[in-house]
Order: C-alpha cells, then sequence, then structure tokens
C-alpha cells in the first residue's frame, strides 16, 4: 500500500497522468477528520519561511473538503489551530490569525456555492475580535445549506473540550434540568462541541507523526487512523481515496465480535 502511494505522488510531482483509486462510494466514512501536519516542516525543506507551508497547507484543505463533500461525507474536521500553538513564536502566530481572517472572507462565497455548512469549534473567546467576526459571519451565513458540514477546530484542545463539557453537565444538574442517572455516553456526547454529529469514522495524520495530539480525545473512540508521512501541503486527493480505501478495508468490531 505504502509503496503504491509513493509511487502515485512521484507521477504527480513529475507530471505523469494521475492514478485514479476507485473507492465504494456506499462506504465512505460519514465523519473524516484530520490533523493538517507538516506545513512548517514541507516549507523549511524547501527553504521557505514556515508561513509559506500553512498558506500552502490551506490550499490543500480546499481541496479535499471539496472531494470530501462530493464523494458524500456528512462531516469533515479540520485541526487548524490548537490551544497548545499560542506557544509558537509571536510572528508565526499572528500571520496564522491574519491568514483565518482572509481565508473565512475569501472562501464565504465558495462555501455557499459548495452548499457547505462551517461550524467553529473550540474556545472562542480568545480569538481576537477581528477573527471572531469573520468566523461568526461564515458560521451565520452557511448555518442553512445541507451538505458537508465542515468543522475547523480553532483554538481547540480535546482535553479541554472535555472539561469544558463536563462544567456545563455540572450545572445542568445543579440547576435541575438534569439528574446523574440520565448521563450516559449518548448524553455526554450533547455537551461537546460536535454535539449532534456522529462520532469520527477515520482520522488521517499526515507529517510522518503517529499521535494524536489532543484532537476530539472522546469522538474518536473508535475510530481507524490514518498515518503517512506526506506533508500536509502534499497530500493530494488521490491520497485522501486512498486513505479512504484503507478504511474500507478494515474490520471495524467496535468492542464486539464481526457479524454478531
Amino acid at each position: 500500500m505504502l509503496k503504491w502511494i509513493k509511487k502515485i505522488l512521484q507521477n504527480n510531482e513529475e507530471g505523469q497522468e494521475e492514478v485514479d483509486i476507485e473507492i465504494n462510494k456506499e462506504e465512505v466514512p460519514k465523519h473524516i477528520a484530520v490533523i493538517m501536519d507538516g506545513n512548517g516542516r514541507w516549507a523549511e525543506k524547501k527553504d521557505l519561511v514556515r508561513t509559506q507551508g500553512h498558506k500552502k497547507g490551506v490550499s490543500t484543505l480546499k481541496k479535499i473538503v471539496k472531494l470530501a463533500n462530493q464523494l458524500g461525507v456528512e462531516y469533515f474536521t479540520a485541526y487548524a489551530f490548537s490551544t497548545e500553538n499560542w506557544k509558537r513564536p509571536q510572528e508565526e502566530v499572528e500571520f496564522l490569525m491574519d491568514l483565518f481572517k482572509e481565508v473565512f472572507a475569501q472562501e464565504l462565497e465558495t462555501f455557499k456555492k459548495e452548499n457547505i455548512k462551517v461550524n467553529i469549534i473550540g474556545y472562542k473567546d480568545r480569538l481576537p475580535q477581528s477573527v471572531s467576526k469573520k468566523a461568526n459571519r461564515l458560521v451565520a451565513e452557511t448555518k442553512d445549506n445541507t451538505g458537508l458540514e465542515l468543522n475547523i477546530a480553532l483554538d481547540y484542545g480535546g482535553q479541554a473540550e472535555i472539561v469544558e463539557s463536563t462544567k456545563k453537565i455540572i450545572e445542568d444538574v445543579q440547576a435541575g434540568n438534569l439528574s446523574t442517572a440520565e448521563l450516559t455516553e449518548e448524553k455526554f456526547s450533547d455537551y461537546l462541541y460536535t454535539a449532534g454529529q456522529k462520532d469520527v469514522d477515520l482520522l488521517i495524520r499526515p507529517g510522518g507523526e503517529k499521535r494524536i495530539s489532543n484532537f476530539l480525545l472522546w469522538q474518536i473512540a473508535y475510530s481507524e487512523l490514518y498515518f503517512t508521512a506526506t506533508y500536509w501541503p502534499d497530500f493530494k486527493e488521490e491520497e485522501f481515496k486512498a486513505a479512504i480505501k484503507e478504511y474500507q478495508k478494515r474490520n471495524r468490531r467496535f468492542g464486539g465480535i464481526k457479524g454478531k
């Protein structure tokens, strides 16, 4: 499989004809999440500044989200900026915030045209006001779209999400709106940022690292994991299809026995 994918990517880089990977559209994952890793390293490898890697990464995301929508994926969650990313150099953080503003404004009409609904998940009160304003408009003007739901995880951390959800549950219990007897795994999910959505079927991480990095810790409990050494800016549509093809070969038992 890995040699096949490398061959596909090599052909793309050399300008040769792309190999079209056939997937079963009846078994496409309902919810796909992506940790968009490797932007900075991609840029450094090409003797570019790290910010150029982030811009190229946005271009890749646009192509993959469009393809996901065409394939019938219902939910797509992209890890754009984590709660830990504030620790990065101030210049890089400021660039990313400006990039978010630019992309949110520029892609609004595209999302409308593509019938994509956008959600921003993560802390809302720590972002610059200018970013929040663009994000809120994007969410408001796409809320009635009925195609793919795109979750942009911005100032997001999985542990923080669980803590915030627990606080809301405690408040509801204290207010008499919820009893401890009513609290189940399903009910807990109603307090998450992704309330009402299916849990993640497939988690993709480009960039060569093999860890979760505090991403959707509750929602990926039974996700299939797909790791690749390809940096996110070089992650092509065909490798996205290859990840889905690999997913369709997996035997998902959810703790039970297949067929039982």
